[in-house]
């Protein structure tokens, strides 16, 4: 690692232990969007991991966001699911928008770090968040956009969204654009966010009332959706977002370990990690967790090969679905097996009550687990994803 990225590690390490640890168990019981995480986040270049030094970022590649991405989890899974949407945003603006478009949305604007966030699952369709009913409609060379966004992580509290509806005049439901579209526009009312879990990242549903998009913010061509959606939005979303499930499963983990190691049953003056049976439960879930950042590199790794080749990222849609999927479960894993070992302290208030009640949450976050396996399943058997059409593509 170069002396440039250990500096940069060791002031993201400091931010999410003086800042991000220090404020998630007050942002988890007053649902309270981190802010002020994102912003020392920000203050630290770590907002801007992939985006090019040119536009002030830190010219970081996919191993190092995971990684943070990863490091973040541990300590708060709300704030990882912030950070994750936004470098995600950043990153498809960057792949796909023109230079214009990131001096304005990628560059500190007046010493401001805009935050970004993606806009797009519709509640008609459900889990299936690529696919739009919404139509954007022209205004000369403009487009005004009319929706309802089911789940939009930071609702209410991004300066762009990332927001996608079928191309006007869409042929089909493949026919889809994108456009970024600022936060301050009028006609854009969040909705309220009150989950079980991850209870700061404010994904409330959006509904966008004839709100207009300047046609230099429409990102990417006409009808290049799909093409964007594949290899855009879809592999630094999965890679970012195992990352925080492989994050909340360590850290429940180290949680539970630090509990049972100082706590002592005095009338037998033996400690809880004495116990063979308490062991072998945090062994079941260690083996797991142990599986995932290997696979995680591995896969960053050859996210990166392909970002320098300048190759459909989409070649590793399914590896990066299989990950998600073992993370969001190993996750919930790690955060039952953490009760279960600490007994009535685990289930009390606390970390990791939290972590718990955060774990649940991947398994639903898009691609739902049920969906991404049927996709794996298809895959494996040469069945086409049919994610645009019924019998497939």
């Amino acid at each position: 690692m170069s002396d440039n990225k250990k500096e940069a590690f060791a002031k993201l390490d400091d931010v999410i232990e003086k800042v991000v640890a220090a404020n998630a168990e007050r942002n988890d019981e007053q649902s309270i969007f981190p802010r002020e995480n994102l912003d020392a986040l920000a203050v630290a270049g770590w907002t801007r991991v992939l985006i090019p030094e040119e536009y002030d970022g830190l010219g970081f590649d996919h191993l190092a966001f995971s990684e943070a991405a990863y490091r973040i989890g541990q300590k708060d899974a709300s704030t990882g699911l912030v950070y994750v949407m936004h470098v995600g945003a950043a990153q498809t603006l960057n792949l796909y928008g023109t230079h214009d478009q990131k001096l304005r949305w990628l560059k500190p604007q007046n010493g401001k770090h805009l935050l970004g966030t993606y806009s797009t699952s519709e509640r008609a369709s459900g889990g299936h968040w690529w696919y739009n009913f919404s139509e954007a409609s022209r205004d000369g060379s403009d487009y005004i956009v009319n929706a309802e966004k089911s789940f939009t992580t930071s609702a209410g509290k991004a300066d762009y969204y990332i927001t996608q509806t079928r191309t006007p005049g869409a042929r089909d439901q493949s026919d889809i654009s994108f456009f970024i579209v600022d936060s301050a526009t009028p006609g854009i009312t969040p909705g309220p966010w009150n989950a079980l879990g991850v209870r700061g990242n404010h994904s409330g549903p959006i509904r966008y009332d004839g709100v207009k998009v300047p046609q230099r913010d429409r990102l990417g061509a006409e009808n290049q959706g799909k093409d964007i959606i594949y290899n855009g939005v879809s592999p630094v979303y999965l890679i970012g977002l195992g990352a925080v499930w492989e994050g909340v499963a360590r850290g429940a983990y180290d949680t539970a370990v630090a509990h049972i190691k100082n706590s002592i049953h005095r009338d037998t003056n033996k400690r809880l990690a004495d116990y063979q049976a308490v062991r072998q439960e945090l062994a079941k879930a260690k083996v797991q967790i142990e599986s995932l950042g290997p696979w995680r590199r591995e896969l960053a790794a050859r996210l990166d090969a392909l970002w320098r080749a300048n190759a459909p990222q989409a070649e590793l849609l399914i590896a990066l679905t299989e990950f998600k999927v073992h993370a969001s479960e190993i996750a919930n894993l790690s955060a039952g097996a953490a009760l279960t070992v600490t007994g009535g302290y685990g289930y009390k208030k606390g970390a990791l009550e939290r972590y718990f009640r955060d774990a649940r949450a991947g398994i639903g976050m898009g691609p739902s687990n049920i969906i991404a396996r049927d996709w794996i399943g298809k895959a494996s058997v040469g069945l086409p994803l049919e994610l645009f059409y019924e019998n497939g593509e």
